[in-house]
């Protein structure tokens, strides 16, 4: 049995190894629409993961949406991911080279060479 907590202290009890989603569907429909990731783990060691993240020990679990504080850079992260696929796919010539999330929002530098 995997236990996963959950930030007000009850426990969720499962049969083997179970994904951020999988946890958010069990606490309810509306949360596992409005997932966007999951913090895995507690204070320093805690770490941002894909709602496809597989549990497969006992483990700390907040799940985040749109509402938390970590929403908005989970977001802009996944934008900026979007942005850069985006322009390799127009632009398959162009290099991507960084692309991190900021106070305000996000950017991409882009090495291209005109014709």
């Amino acid at each position: 049995m995997i236990s996963v907590q959950l930030p007000d202290g009850s426990k969720r009890q499962f049969e083997g190894p179970v994904t951020v989603a999988e946890v958010a569907a069990s606490i309810g429909a509306g949360l596992a629409k409005a997932a966007l990731a999951g913090r895995v783990g507690q204070g320093a060691d805690a770490k941002v993961v894909d709602t496809s993240f597989r549990i497969e020990q006992d483990a700390a679990l907040a799940i985040i949406t749109d509402k938390d504080a970590d929403g908005l850079e989970v977001i802009r992260h996944s934008t900026a991911h979007l942005l850069a696929y985006a322009v390799k796919e127009l632009f398959p010539e162009a290099q991507v080279t960084i692309g991190p999330v900021i106070e305000n929002g996000f950017f991409y530098d882009f090495s291209y060479k005109r014709p």
